[in-house]
C-alpha cells in the first residue's frame, strides 16, 4: 500500500482538510502520478456538496491534473516512468466493449471517474489507467495546462468530432471557464467566432481572446439564421426559441452546460431547418492528445489564477461567488 496526502471532506459543502489515505499500488495497466497541479472545475463543487456520512471516506475532487509518472504497473511501458502527463475526468474504461474498441470510450458503461469512488487530483498522488494519462507536449506550460484536460477537451469535442468546417460561423454562449477556451479554439480552427455574453463590459476581453465580434444574449433574436454551430456553456435557462432561431439551416446547438431545469425545444424549427441538438461528456484519449498538440501549436492556453494547494478552500469559496478569471489551478505539493 502507498500513503498519500489528500484534501477532502466528509460532509456536504464542509471545508476541506488535509488528510492521509492509503491506496493500492498501480494495477497491471495503471500508473501513479505525482500531482504537480490540478485545476478546479464547477463539477468538483457538485461532487464536494454531495450528502455524505461522517464516517465515510473523504471525498477528494480534482480532475484537471498535471503530474509526473512515478510508479507503473506490470503491463505499462517502462519508458513512461518520469513522463510529464495530464489526466482529466475519466481515469479508465473496460477496453473491450464495442464503444471502447471503436474509439468511443466516453460511452463505456464501465468507465471509471477520476473523482468518483476514488481520491482525485487534490492530492499528492493520483492513480489512473495508462490510456487516460496523456503525455504533455512541449510548448505547453505545465503550471497552467491542467484545465485543458477537462474544460479544454470538453469544448474541443464539438469542433473535432462533428467535423466543423473552418468556414463555419461559431457562437459561444457563456465566455467563462469553458467558453474562454471555446473562443480560442474555434478561432484557431479557422472559424468566424462570436462570443455571446450577458454583459457588454466583457466585450473587449472576449475580442482579445480571438472572437471576431460580440453579441449580447438579450439581442440574440436579431441574429436569426446566422450560426452554423452554437456551443452553449451556460447552465441557465435561456430564451431557447431565440437561440434555435439564430442557427443557420443545417446548424447545430451543442449543449455543454448542465441545466437544472428542462430545456423546452419546439420540434418544427429543427425539422424545417434540418437542425440538430447534440451534447457530450469530455472526450477520448486520442482526442485529448490531439487537443493538447493543437493548443501547443497555436499557443492556446487557459487563463488561470494559480494558488497553492493549501489555499484550496479559498479557491472553492471564490469559485462559488464567480470570483475568478477564468480558472483556478491549485499547485502542489498537497
Amino acid at each position: 500500500m502507498t500513503t498519500i496526502t489528500v484534501w477532502g471532506n466528509r460532509g456536504s459543502g464542509s471545508p476541506l482538510s488535509r488528510q492521509e489515505l492509503t491506496i493500492a499500488p498501480p494495477g497491471p495497466d495503471e500508473v501513479l502520478l505525482e500531482v504537480l497541479s490540478c485545476g478546479l472545475c464547477h463539477s468538483d463543487l457538485g461532487h464536494l456538496d454531495e450528502p455524505l456520512a461522517a464516517d465515510a471516506p473523504p471525498v477528494v475532487a480534482g480532475h484537471e491534473v498535471i503530474g509526473r509518472v512515478v510508479a507503473i504497473g506490470s503491463d505499462v511501458d517502462p519508458a513512461r516512468h518520469g513522463q510529464l502527463c495530464g489526466l482529466g475526468f475519466i481515469a479508465g474504461t473496460c477496453r473491450h466493449c464495442s464503444y471502447c474498441l471503436s474509439g468511443r470510450q466516453t460511452l463505456c458503461a464501465s468507465f471509471e471517474s477520476t473523482i468518483l469512488g476514488r481520491p482525485g487530483g487534490f492530492a499528492s498522488h493520483v492513480k489512473a489507467h495508462q490510456d487516460w494519462v496523456i503525455p504533455l507536449p512541449g510548448g505547453l506550460d505545465p503550471s497552467s495546462a491542467g484545465p485543458l484536460l477537462c474544460a479544454g477537451v470538453t469544448v474541443f469535442e464539438p469542433l473535432f468530432s462533428a467535423g466543423v468546417s473552418p468556414t463555419a460561423h461559431v457562437a459561444v454562449i457563456g465566455v467563462g471557464g469553458l467558453g474562454h477556451l471555446a473562443v480560442q479554439l474555434a478561432r484557431a480552427w479557422g472559424c468566424e467566432v462570436t462570443g455571446v455574453t450577458t454583459s457588454s463590459s466583457k466585450s473587449a476581453e472576449i475580442l482579445s481572446l480571438g472572437a471576431h465580434q460580440v453579441q449580447l444574449l438579450s439581442e440574440l433574436n436579431q441574429r436569426q439564421g446566422t450560426y452554423d454551430l452554437i456551443i452553449n456553456t451556460s447552465d441557465h435557462a435561456l430564451d431557447w426559441d431565440a437561440v434555435v432561431a439564430s442557427l443557420a439551416p443545417g446548424g447545430c446547438l451543442h449543449q455543454l452546460g448542465l441545466c437544472a431545469t428542462p430545456i423546452p425545444l419546439r420540434l418544427f424549427p429543427f425539422v424545417k431547418g434540418n437542425l440538430s441538438f447534440r451534447s457530450s461528456l469530455t472526450s477520448t484519449p486520442a482526442n485529448t492528445a490531439r487537443l493538447l498538440s493543437f493548443c501547443a501549436r497555436h499557443g492556446i492556453r487557459p487563463l488561470v489564477e494559480v494558488l497553492p494547494m493549501a489555499a484550496i478552500n479559498t479557491a472553492i469559496e471564490r469559485l462559488r461567488r464567480g470570483d475568478v478569471r477564468y480558472r483556478f489551478v491549485l499547485q502542489g505539493p498537497a
